[in-house]
Formats: C-alpha cells, structure tokens, sequence
C-alpha cells in the first residue's frame, strides 16, 4: 500500500516538474497565427502535464507598431483579436501575435506565433450560391462570403469567379468558366429537360489561394421552346380581371346593393289597411281528412278563433310582410 501511494506522490512531483521548473511556468506549444474571412485568430496548444487551473495572456503587434495587450487570463486554448475593440485591424495590414501561460503568480515566457498578411494569407470562405431555371436555361446568383472586417469586394476589387457545371448524370464532362465578374450569370449551352450541377470559387489576385467551393446546386432545365412570357402572360390576366371586378363593384355599387338587399316598401293602402286593427276569424275543422272526427280534440263543433293584427310601419318592411 506504501508502494502505491509513493508512487503516486513521485507522479505529482514530476507533473509539477512539467509546468513549474525553478520557479518558471512551462510555455504553450504549437503557437499559430491563422486568418479565415478576414478574422485574426491565435492559436495554441497547452505545455505538458499542465494544471488545470492555468490561464493563458495574449498580445499581437502590427508591423509599424511594437506588442500590445490582447486577451489577459484566459483558460482557452485560442483568442480572436478582431474582436478587441481598441484594435483597428487593417485589411492589408501585416500582423503577428504571442502567448504566455500563468499559474497563480507565476508566468512562463512568452512565446512568438508567426507573422501574416491579412489579405495575402486569410483563407476565403465558400460564397453561397442558388440557381433557377428558365426554359433550356439556368441562371446562377452568387453572393460573397461574409467577413470578419470590411467586404469581400472592398479588400479584391478585382475579385474573379471560376463556375464549374455538369450534367448530373456526367460528372466527368464538367465545364469551367474562368473570370466571371458578372452576377448573375446565365448558362445558356444546356440541353432541355436535364438535370444541371453548378460549383463556383472565387479568385483574387492578391490571394494566390482560391476560395472554399461553394456547396454544389442542381437544377432541372425544361422545355427549350416554352417562352418565358407565359407565366407573366396569365399573372397579367388575372390582375386584369381583379382590376375590372372592383371598378365594377365600385361604379355600380349602388345599383348591386339594390339588388342584393332590396328596399321596396309597401303599397299606401295596405300599410293603412294594416295599421287599424282586425279582428280575423279562424274556423278550424275537427275531422280529419277521411272525415271521422279527431280524437285528439274530441270536439264535434267547429270553433272560432280571434286574432288580433298590428302593423308598425316604421318597423316592418316587405321582407318582413312575406315571412309573417
């Protein structure tokens, strides 16, 4: 048991060796400085055997001006130093940075990345691209990758794309377009009712380095003959007709609503005969149709029932008069 636990204090004794020697932290390893769209990112890996509670200080230096203080007491393994926002970072600028480790008061030295140029050395990511097809035709919308600071084409005015496209079914027999500046592009050599694949990169003359391909898009071209006027043909015709509907409704609205909801009134004579009261006699007849009487009423005479009928002519109108 004595074994174990000497053993154990001896691997202690040699971690602690590992990051603390004569009084100095052990350094980071691996240090890098690296771009993607136009970001500013140091990286590195942690000394060996290295204790959990160690954190890590940057800096970075431009080339006409000496270190500055980047991220201080970090526990990552990396830092972006487009987002310190004292740093103006200059697309064309060149940039270097270091990092140093720390356990309680004790740091290590400072270790040196190496040295870029933004817009030489940063890694241009894929641009999204979409397509649609129009006829025996397809038409390729490009739009640029995002960046970290500044636009795509403010950094390569002179950027360029290289478009790639096949036939779904041939991938071997892809064709390539160099130097395409316009977007969006129309590729109009297809053939009708086939399945077509498109890839864009973007080249700049400052990167020697290509962009990501973008995803690849496929789309199905159709009938060469069909007109593209069609579809705009029967929108057109139908708005048309809306258009005449409500010009319709709007002019005649009154003589619609007259027919729809009609307000004839009552002849005179009637409403006078309707407003003086009347006495209606109702004579029922206790037999049933086959002439026996009705045993429901058990009654052999007829009887007379008075009903007394009142008209408000401010209230009723002819609608009314039918349904009574």
């Amino acid at each position: 048991m004595s074994a174990c636990v000497f053993a154990f204090i001896l691997t202690l004794s040699a971690l602690s060796r590992a990051t603390v020697e004569s009084g100095f932290v052990s350094t980071p390893t691996n240090v890098t400085l690296t771009s993607y769209n136009m970001n500013l990112v140091l990286r590195w890996s942690p000394p060996e055997g290295a204790a959990s509670n160690l954190l890590y200080s940057t800096e970075y230096k431009t080339s006409v001006t000496d270190y500055s203080v980047g991220f201080v007491n970090i526990s990552a393994l990396e830092c972006d130093f487009t987002r310190l926002s004292h740093l103006f970072i200059s697309e064309h600028g060149k940039y270097s940075g270091r990092v140093r480790a720390q356990v309680g008061s004790e740091t290590s030295a400072w270790v040196e990345s190496n040295s870029i140029t933004l817009d030489k050395d940063t890694i241009i990511g894929s641009p999204n691209v979409s397509v649609i097809s129009s006829g025996a035709t397809i038409e390729v919308s490009i739009k640029d990758p995002v960046f970290a600071i500044s636009a795509l084409r403010n950094v390569y005015i002179y950027a360029t794309y290289n478009i790639t496209y096949w036939k779904h079914s041939q991938p071997e027999k892809a064709r390539h377009i160099s130097k395409v500046r316009q977007n969006p592009l129309v590729l109009n050599d297809l053939d009708p009712w086939t399945k077509y694949c498109v890839q864009v990169q973007i080249n700049t003359e400052r990167n020697p380095i290509p962009s990501k391909p973008s995803g690849i898009v496929c789309e199905r071209t159709t009938n060469e003959e069909e007109a593209d006027w069609v579809p705009a043909l029967v929108t057109l015709i139908f708005s048309v007709a809306a258009m005449a509907l409500v010009v319709i409704v709007v002019v005649y609205r009154k003589s619609i609503s007259n027919i729809l909801c009609p307000k004839d009134a009552l002849p005179q004579h009637f409403k006078e005969y309707l407003l003086t009261p009347h006495k209606v006699s109702i004579i029922t007849d206790d037999t049933s149709e086959d002439g026996s009487p009705l045993e429901a009423t058990k009654m052999t005479c007829s009887k007379q029932l008075d009903v007394t009928v009142s008209v408000d002519d401010r209230t009723r109108d002819l609608t009314a008069s039918e349904e009574q």
